[in-house]
């Protein structure tokens, strides 16, 4: 089984944008019942599926997998949640850790996040100086609720 051990954390300045190249990505979710999500995603020209189990401390189990990209585009018409997430994923490798800083556009523009993938929950990573505020447990940062509660709409 798949599992995702995950830290997330806003941005501060914009020392970040040198360090790598982005990346446009349109994603959406399948309205489910429970702590499960089931997420359709585009990077540039490939489709994906993935499936996420419930959150347990920082980590839960995920499933990928590439489908074709007129699937995605059609599950994303006409199955997920509006509005999609639109953003730039920018991959950056420091030591022996990627971070992912994206990018929010559309509903959710303005927002920056970085997200560090850990082998294990215990693991510690030492912070660059443009990380800021964890929110890794805040749940008003997850990708699937700023469908339901987009950025701009944030007191």
């Amino acid at each position: 089984m798949a599992k995702e051990i995950e830290r997330k954390f806003l941005i501060q300045g914009d020392h970040w944008r040198d360090l790598a190249k982005g990346r446009y990505y349109c994603q959406g979710y399948v309205p489910t019942q429970g702590k499960q999500t089931v997420r359709v995603r585009i990077i540039e020209d490939k489709g994906y599926l993935t499936l996420k189990g419930p959150v347990v401390g920082i980590s839960r189990s995920e499933f990928e997998y590439e489908i074709p990209l007129t699937d995605a585009q059609t599950i994303l018409a006409e199955l997920c949640q509006k509005p999609v997430i639109e953003k730039h994923r920018y991959r950056i490798v420091l030591g022996d850790v990627v971070w992912e800083v994206d990018e929010f556009l559309g509903e959710n523009q303005g927002l920056l996040l970085a997200e560090v993938e850990l082998s294990d929950a215990d693991q510690t990573v030492d912070l660059p100086t443009w990380i800021g505020e964890e929110v890794t447990g805040d749940p008003r940062y997850y990708n699937s609720n700023l469908v339901e509660y987009p950025f701009k709409n944030w007191a």
